[in-house]
């Protein structure tokens, strides 16, 4: 029997008193130089006076990519403690550890049933602490081991946990609860040891596949005196039947002789896996099994054994990383799949298969922080193209650079700053590139260098039907005027290419100001932001007033020049308006000002509901409004940002972002909609147009106030044309038109 498991091996460190600190890094970083896959860290390595994940933590500093199989005995380590020391190992190494459990007697087990029982305790510790699907503490209470509530830490991959020995109990065990059975070579101890772990797994739903076998084994070249002696190919002769009729996967050699390791690992390990190909049926070990743990958070709708393979990634909500991947920047969301694409092709082999599941949501990430929450959603289909990020000089001469989707601005920034050159990009680093170069990109930059999509100069990307497209002023061009304000409705940007500005050190002031008199703080900063030369941008955030304190005025002000004389020219007015409460000013670069992002996952829970708006003018009814609905206690944030100069250079109808006349735009933030949209009725009249990715409403007169009437009628005959099937409906989706094959209704 062959469970189609991958053929691996590995090399077990001696349990030897006198392998010391060099001893096992130079075995180790012999073993990853021969090409071997693990290496096995016993328990007792160094005569059982070094700590297991600890050695395991010594070697992997010295090693890239060596799988560590860390053994250990919960008797004598809590697993709860281990559960955490190797998590963050797993960690530290990017996803190298597995964890090897070996049954043994305890304090509160007195036999071999009882060893065992308690061995099964650990494991569910083990995984209770690594479960962070689950929210909340870990909590497990058992004969032998109890959690009455400690924090979970997930590692970074799918841990699988092995374990190693005989007997009915144990191998019962093995089938309700490990990942890989380890056991010796005897070919009658397998093919029984088999039957029992095959048995307890169909008897708890699941599949024997998800169970890796593995096996240690011992020998020797030269003279053939016995099993594993002799020459290389006399090696595979006495392997190849372990593989091919018992299921063995992974194969550890136990030898101090480093001849016998090298031998093993550069004639015995290509032989074999030659040989076994050689006899099992082409892709024998291509499928992927889930653990029964898995496939029992599939959501409805799905077909997830359809998924397709030749994916980056494919995350299921049973998965480890789904807890980082299921949730946006603001907002919660629990997908039923996400699909991870690194290349065009498996964007369009991840659409492809999103076309055939047309009443289950599709949604599309780049970074994850959209204000709206689209980039994620409830038991739908997530196209994630975060791995997109790379970042590349195309041309030195003309400033020609090209980025993937999933590049954060932070990154993009840091990697423009050597040649002094940078692109207007919102105010935060951890924004991906994907959404707001589709989108518009209102920056620190913008009344001098214009909206990000304005250094836009051709983009690369998937359409509806799966095809690749270049699109520019001249290929594509209507394409290309889409996509420069309502790219979400078109396809999928796999690349983006721009001509960075040149942009030198930069002036940034943090000012916290009092606003008692909110009215008159609003039009004055406006005022002076309207008559700054283009140099000044200014984005202002007013916090409802906190117990029965005045209102503060918090401006965050970039100016594109670093000598003292306009520095102060600029930020004078600016402080001038009230009185200061705090500020701090420097001169830095652009990407220092871009560099506040952190890079943990987002893990947010919540629904927040956002309203943006476009002004021209900030009035003092305006303001009078303004004021009102700040004092109400109805938002928890409004932000104003400065647009103008530059933005308005470039004509109303050169891109589908089209309101160029606007000098201001606004957005204000809540946590129930019908709140914020009463106070959100106070403000509507004042304002002009919409910046969509400020917006969370979906309702049918936001996408009216998103783009004029010529433009919504311009991109309605694309929609037609580029995606009639309406396959791109998750942000801000436009009908197409109806006078066009497949449109629909006006």
């Amino acid at each position: 029997m062959n469970y189609g498991h991958a053929l691996r091996f590995g090399l077990r460190l001696p349990v030897d008193v006198g392998c010391g600190p060099r001893q096992l890094i130079e075995m180790a970083c012999l073993a990853e130089q021969w090409g071997l896959d693990l290496l096995v860290i016993p328990a007792g390595t160094a005569g059982d006076d070094l700590e297991p994940s600890t050695v395991a933590s010594w070697i992997a500093g010295a090693t890239v990519s060596l799988g560590l199989s860390v053994e250990a005995r919960p008797a004598t380590l809590h697993p709860a403690m281990l559960a955490r020391a190797v998590a963050s190992l797993d960690h530290l190494t990017e996803g190298r550890v597995e964890l090897a459990l070996q049954a043994g007697p305890s304090a509160a087990a007195s036999g071999t049933a009882d060893s065992v029982a308690a061995l099964g305790e650990a494991i569910a510790v083990v995984r209770e602490l690594w479960n962070v699907l689950d929210r909340g503490l870990g909590r497990f209470t058992g004969r032998f081991y109890r959690l009455a509530g400690a924090e979970k830490a997930a590692p970074a991959h799918d841990v699988p946990i092995s374990v190693d020995g005989q007997g009915q109990d144990l191998l019962r065990l093995v089938g309700l609860r490990a990942d890989e059975w380890s056991t010796g070579p005897g070919t009658a101890a397998l093919a029984q040891g088999n039957r029992a772990v095959d048995e307890a797994a169909r008897g708890a739903g699941r599949d024997p596949r998800e169970i890796h076998r593995r096996v240690t084994i011992r020998g020797g070249f030269g003279e053939r005196t016995g099993r594993f002696t002799g020459t290389a190919a006399d090696w595979v002769n006495d392997l190849l039947p372990l593989v091919v009729e018992h299921g063995v996967g992974t194969i550890v050699l136990d030898t101090v002789e480093r001849d016998v390791a090298a031998g093993f690992a550069s004639e015995v390990a290509p032989a074999l896996r030659a040989a076994v190909d050689a006899v099992l049926p082409r892709g024998w070990s291509s499928a992927r099994v889930r653990r029964s743990a898995v496939r029992a958070r599939r959501r409805p709708g799905i077909d997830y054994e359809g998924a397709p393979p030749e994916m980056a990634e494919v995350v299921e909500p049973g998965d480890p990383a789904y807890a980082r991947l299921r949730s946006g920047y603001l907002r919660g969301g629990a997908p039923g799949i996400i699909l991870r694409a690194a290349t065009n092709e498996q964007v369009t082999q991840a659409l492809t298969f999103a076309r055939r599941h047309p009443g289950v949501a599709l949604s599309r990430r780049s970074a994850g922080h959209g204000v709206s929450g689209r980039s994620t959603n409830d038991g739908g289909i997530v196209i994630d193209v975060s791995l997109m990020n790379a970042i590349e000089v195309l041309d030195r001469k003309t400033r020609r650079v090209r980025i993937g989707p999933g590049a954060r601005w932070a990154e993009v920034a840091a990697e423009l700053e050597p040649y002094g050159w940078a692109l207007s990009s919102g105010d935060y680093g951890g924004v991906g590139v994907g959404g707001l170069a589709t989108a518009g990109g209102i920056g620190y930059l913008a009344r001098g260098h214009g909206l990000t999509i304005d250094r836009l100069r051709a983009v690369e990307m998937v359409l509806a039907d799966g095809s690749v497209v270049r699109a520019d002023d001249s290929e594509n061009s209507d394409l290309f005027w889409a996509v420069r304000g309502a790219g979400a409705n078109f396809g999928i940007v796999t690349a983006f290419e721009f001509e960075a500005d040149d942009v030198s050190a930069v002036a940034f002031a943090q000012l916290t100001q009092d606003a008692s008199d909110l009215e008159r703080y609003l039009v004055e900063w406006a005022r002076v932001v309207e008559d700054s030369p283009r140099d000044l941008t200014s984005f202002l955030i007013v916090p409802p007033p906190r117990g029965g304190g005045p209102a503060l005025a918090l401006s965050r002000t970039m100016v594109d020049a670093a000598d003292r004389e306009t520095v102060l020219a600029r930020l004078e007015p600016l402080a001038a308006i009230s009185p200061m409460y705090a500020q701090d000013v420097v001169v830095t670069s652009y990407a220092a000002v871009m560099d506040n992002a952190s890079d943990d996952a987002p893990v947010s829970h919540g629904e927040p509901v956002s309203r943006s708006g476009l002004l021209r003018h900030l009035t003092p009814q305006f303001a009078a409004a303004a004021a009102r609905v700040i004092r109400s206690g109805a938002i928890g944030w409004f932000q104003l940002r400065s647009l103008g100069g530059a933005v308005a250079d470039v004509p109303s109808d050169a891109t589908a972002y089209a309101h160029r006349d606007a000098n201001f735009s606004l957005v204000v933030m809540g946590g129930a909609d019908e709140v914020v949209d009463k106070a959100w009725a106070q403000l509507s009249p004042f304002l002009d147009g919409l910046y969509i990715s400020f917006e969370s409403s979906l309702r049918p007169e936001r996408i009216a106030a998103a783009w004029p009437p010529r433009t919504l009628s311009r991109l309605r005959e694309l929609k037609s044309v580029y995606d009639p099937e309406g396959v791109f409906g998750d942000n801000f989706a436009l009908t197409p038109a109806a006078n066009h094959p497949g449109g629909g209704t006006p």
